[in-house]
């Protein structure tokens, strides 16, 4: 099985940004990592389905099968896209009630966690 190594590297790049952009700190900027790194899938999964073919569909008059593309990697991209659509959505819902909330996109650290951080280097320490 041969892969173009172009997309491969693209798959690449496009996880490596997304990655970069979850780590951030701005939800806007987290959203934006999620929907790279779910196209990077993607690509992925139609890289590795197989070769290009005929539409996976065929007819009463056609029994040969030895052309056809899988149609497995397709749909699975199909509802990947769905899904995606559908978290981005309401990570988009998220950020928008956070911002009507407190006027800024950055989010902080929570105070409750800070103080059972402090409390667990205390433990260590001891």
């Amino acid at each position: 099985m041969t892969s173009n190594l172009t997309l491969l590297i693209l798959i690449g790049v496009l996880v490596a940004c997304g990655v970069y952009l979850v780590l951030e700190r701005a939800v806007s900027k987290m959203l934006l990592g999620m929907i790279l790194f779910g196209n990077a899938v993607n690509l992925l999964i139609v890289t590795v389905g197989g070769p290009d073919g005929r539409a996976p569909i065929l007819g009463d008059h056609d029994r040969v099968h030895h052309d056809t593309a899988d149609p497995l990697a397709q749909a699975m991209v199909l509802t990947a896209i769905v899904i995606t659509m559908g978290v981005a959505a309401f990570v988009l819902a998220l950020a928008y009630r956070s911002y009507t909330l407190t006027t800024t996109e950055q989010i902080e650290n929570d105070p409750e966690d800070l103080r059972v951080a402090a409390q667990r280097e205390a433990e260590r320490d001891t």
